[in-house]
């Protein structure tokens, strides 16, 4: 979760994470599974990745690739991310601490309803920087149309977003949209882990690949970083 805050600010975010977001080690076979189905589609072992907004690391950390970079104003980003991951806390808004080009994917999860206006702009345009030519942008995250009821029940959501409306937003930024998955994962992983469904990482390799999504709430977004003919 990243903003461009003051530090008074910024605080009252670290505390977001022992509220509202806090750990579950028992996502991370969820995230195992997601992030598998997500790398053998997009990001290939070759790829140097970076995790926007990577808060405890669960995608991250399951990544293969040459490279692994997690990003967050967490401040215990370090505590959660696995060998070979380098992390960062910064905000996504600046991310001057990267090259042009530096990076083939760039993924951020249910990150971009949580800035403002003027911050999802300047990422944006950060994003664009550091990705290689054609380099993959992957975002997930609430999709309003299918989870408007209870959207606005995380106090830190900014900005609504449906699959349509990211499409153009990635156009207006001269990205090429080259996948959307209106309807990819339930919203709320914490009501999931509530059900204690059994075999739940087999439960999840199916659901990914079901043309039927049960309670689906978040979309997947994938965008090349090349300009439109």
């Amino acid at each position: 979760m990243e903003r461009s805050k003051t530090n008074i600010t910024r605080q009252f975010y670290q505390e977001y994470f022992r509220t509202r977001f806090v750990y579950d080690a028992r996502r991370d076979g969820i995230w195992r599974e997601v992030t598998r189905y997500i790398q053998q589609l997009y990001i290939s072992p070759q790829d140097r990745v970076l995790d926007l907004g990577a808060g405890y690391c669960d995608f991250i950390n399951h990544v293969v690739a040459k490279e692994r970079h997690a990003l967050d104003i967490f401040e215990r980003l370090g505590e959660f991310a696995r060998d070979g991951v380098q992390t960062h806390i910064q905000e996504c808004t600046d991310l001057s601490l990267f090259a042009p080009d530096s990076f083939d994917v760039v993924f951020a999860s249910n990150l971009f309803e949580h800035l403002t206006h003027e911050e999802l702009l300047k990422t944006i345009e950060e994003i664009r920087r550091i990705l290689r030519p054609k380099g993959r942008l992957i975002l997930l995250q609430p999709n309003f149309k299918y989870c408007y009821r209870t959207y606005f029940d995380d106090y830190t959501h900014l900005q609504i977003f449906t699959h349509m409306g990211m499409y153009d937003l990635l156009e207006m930024a001269g990205m090429r949209v080259e996948r959307v998955h209106a309807k990819f994962l339930p919203v709320n992983m914490k009501s999931t882990l509530r059900l204690r469904i059994p075999f739940l990482e087999a439960v999840v390799w199916a659901y990914l690949r079901s043309p039927v999504k049960p309670l689906a709430g978040q979309m997947l977004v994938v965008a090349s970083n090349e300009a439109l003919p």
